[in-house]
């Protein structure tokens, strides 16, 4: 893993995402996927999309998936909502939800701005695909790393 990528959050900030990412789903049939990559080569909402594919994320049975993808060196992120989701979100929702991230990162509180987008994108998740007794974990919470 690049040096860049693992001094951008610690071990322990990583648990603590992990953490948020499943109390986040606990309530919800929703999937939320953290990506974080040094830099992209390509337009940064097109490498989201991509990401996106390659985690299978368009693979949950509702179209419920969420991604935050992060370019580190390039001090930019993207949060991708497959269509299950999309449908159904206030028109304003990502864009709040990017100012919360963005206003954690100003002040260099990475974890923290990553934690407040996953929990916002979980409330969501869970008011529009409430969790119930058939709901599996499709996809695993682990950050990934590109």
């Amino acid at each position: 893993m690049d040096s860049k990528v693992e001094r951008f959050l610690s071990q322990k900030e990583e648990n603590e995402i992990v953490e948020a990412i499943r109390v986040a789903e606990n309530e919800t049939s929703g999937e939320i996927r953290i990506h974080i990559e040094k830099s992209s080569s390509i337009d940064v909402y097109e490498r989201a999309m991509e990401v996106f594919h390659m985690l299978k994320m368009d693979n949950t049975k509702l179209q419920n998936g969420v991604l935050i993808y992060v370019a580190v060196e390039d001090k930019t992120f993207v949060i991708y909502g497959d269509k299950g989701i999309n449908d159904v979100v206030a028109n304003d929702f990502w864009d709040t939800t990017k100012d919360v991230i963005q206003s954690h990162f100003k002040q260099g509180q990475f974890k923290e701005g990553l934690v407040q987008g996953v929990l916002r994108a979980g409330k969501e998740l869970q008011a529009n695909f409430p969790w119930d007794a058939s709901d599996i974990n499709e996809l695993p919470n682990e950050i990934s790393n590109g």
